[in-house]
C-alpha cells in the first residue's frame, strides 16, 4: 500500500473535492470485474472516488482497505460510503519526451495590427 505525507494528502483531498464516483460497488462486495475496473480507472485518472452500497461500517473499512492493497494505492480519505483512491500514473519513457528550453519558447502570436504594418 502506498503512503501519503500530510500535506499530500491534503492536496488530494482538495483536487477529489469536485470529481463525481468513478466506481460503485454493489452489495456483492468486491469481485474481480470491479477490482479490474477500478485498476482501470487509477490508470486513466489517477485519483477517483469509489462508492460502496454496503451498509455495515466495519465492513466497508476492510473493503477500503482490501481495494487499497490489492491495487497498491493510497487511501486519501473516506467519508460515509464515499472513498477516494489515489495512485500515480506509471511513469513511461517513451511518452514522455523532454523538451529544451528553445522548444519550450513560443513565439508570440501576431496581432492583426502587426500585418496591417507591413
Amino acid at each position: 500500500m502506498l503512503t501519503l505525507t500530510i500535506a499530500e494528502r491534503r492536496d488530494l483531498k482538495a483536487r477529489a473535492h469536485t470529481i463525481n464516483p468513478v466506481v460503485m460497488i454493489g452489495k456483492d462486495g468486491l469481485s474481480t470485474t470491479v477490482v479490474a475496473e477500478l485498476d482501470r480507472a487509477l490508470i486513466s485518472h489517477e485519483l477517483i472516488k469509489v462508492k460502496a452500497q454496503i451498509d455495515d461500517r466495519i465492513a466497508r473499512n476492510t473493503l477500503y482497505e482490501e481495494i487499497c492493497q490489492q491495487l497498491a494505492a493510497a487511501p486519501v480519505q473516506h467519508i460515509g460510503k464515499t472513498f477516494v483512491i489515489y495512485r500515480p500514473k506509471p511513469e513511461d519513457a517513451d511518452t514522455k519526451k523532454k523538451l529544451s528550453a528553445k522548444e519550450k519558447k513560443r513565439l508570440p502570436y501576431r496581432t492583426k495590427r502587426s500585418f496591417q504594418n507591413e
